[in-house]
């Protein structure tokens, strides 16, 4: 175990990342200064603060919760939810997917309204409707600042195994440069509600570091609220690829990604499967995980990261693989269970390569998640490199 992480400590290096500016100065940051107990203890964690960037309180809040189709996420978890994280209002959308039957309701549709931009709603008929993508709906990054995408519960996107299902990246010259420093400029900003990812797959897709098997974002800022995500996949081997749900790189400021009463996996035969990360991978990204479940994933890679020698690398993060430099997660009212991993961390893989980053776990369930090879001793199916041993307040970790 002591080669092991040794090996892991001096070989994850933060993945270089193409800037447009290289001279901008880093993005601010402040990293969580409370302290951490070598084991799991009881107590209540605050929520944080809210803070300005994917949309406010009131109107931003679903018109008719009540009535969401789709069941997603944790319903036991009672985390609060801050303002910014909640869903988008689109009673009034800019631009709508279908015509009222589920024929109307097509690919080249979808990925027409996600290159435009703006708040979209689906008319698909009243019934649960999967639209089979045959191409990669792409953000056009001067097409916002706002795109939203809200399937209203009962929209599924198929990637039907062959293919990524959205794609935002404010550093990729195809989509459009919108400022001198793409690596961090606050827009687009992308959210996705009420919708069911599946079948997502971007194997072979290297570009960025790979990953990403549903969605891959880097830049603007991104969140996910009462969503689905199954049976997507990414490469098999890899050092630092992965994602299989969700990849992402770069936000403005270092800002979270929130995922809000969302569901990875879900049961058995519907979780995603990747090298690393077989939901959530990241480089420098921080998240906000609230009242959401990810269960049934997998980080089938082999031989750790740096790549041991004769193996192809990865197999590390069952559920979430995080590496970089500063960063923070924050996992509330979650349940993290039946995840693995050929090497470590079955639930969480945690690298901070210059020890600043920060992990909390509160009012959540990890359980059941087995690490092939190594884990952080007192922590189950947690890896945890960072500033100190991750906070846990009334939570489960077994």
């Amino acid at each position: 175990m002591t080669s092991l992480a040794a090996l892991v400590v001096l070989g994850v290096a933060t993945a270089t990342l193409p800037a447009c500016a290289p001279n901008d100065p880093a993005p601010a940051f402040e990293a969580g200064s409370s302290a951490s107990p070598t084991a799991p203890t009881s107590g209540q964690g605050e929520a944080p603060e809210a803070r300005d960037g994917l949309g406010g309180p009131g109107a931003s809040a679903s018109p008719k919760p009540a009535e969401k189709v789709l069941a997603a996420g944790n319903p036991n978890g009672r985390a609060s939810v801050p303002a910014e994280a909640r869903a988008v209002d689109t009673s009034k959308p800019t631009r709508t997917v279908g015509t009222g039957t589920p024929a109307s309701c097509t690919s080249a549709a979808v990925v027409k309204a996600v290159a435009a931009g703006g708040v979209i709603t689906f008319n698909c008929g009243p019934a649960p409707v999967t639209i089979k993508m045959t191409a990669t709906a792409k953000v056009r990054n001067a097409n916002g600042p706002k795109v939203v995408l809200d399937g209203g519960g009962t929209v599924t996107l198929s990637g039907q195994g062959q293919r990524r299902i959205l794609y935002m990246n404010t550093c990729d010259e195809a989509q459009g440069f919108t400022t001198s420093h793409c690596q961090n400029q606050d827009h687009p900003q992308l959210t996705v509600q009420n919708l069911t990812f599946a079948d997502g797959n971007s194997t072979g897709d290297k570009a960025e570091g790979g990953g990403g098997g549903a969605i891959f974002v880097r830049g603007g800022r991104f969140k996910v609220v009462n969503s689905r995500f199954v049976r997507n996949r990414c490469d098999r081997t890899g050092p630092d690829l992965g994602g299989a749900a969700i990849r992402v790189l770069s936000q403005h400021e270092n800002k979270p990604v929130y995922v809000v009463g969302s569901t990875f996996g879900g049961t058995a035969g519907q979780g995603g499967s990747c090298s690393n990360g077989g939901a959530l991978s990241s480089i420098g990204v921080s998240w906000v995980v609230l009242n959401s479940v990810l269960s049934h994933n997998e980080a089938i890679g082999s031989g750790a990261n740096p790549a041991k020698s004769g193996t192809p690398g990865g197999g590390s993060g069952g559920a979430i693989y995080c590496d970089g430099n500063e960063f923070t997660v924050r996992i509330a009212g979650t349940v993290i269970e039946n995840n693995k991993a050929n090497e470590g961390g079955g639930a969480v893989f945690f690298v901070s390569n210059n020890r600043t980053g920060t992990m909390k776990i509160e009012s959540s369930t990890l359980r059941r998640n087995p690490s092939g090879k190594f884990e952080t001793r007192g922590f189950p199916g947690i890896f945890f490199l960072g500033a100190r041993n991750p906070t846990v307040t009334s939570s489960k970790l077994s």
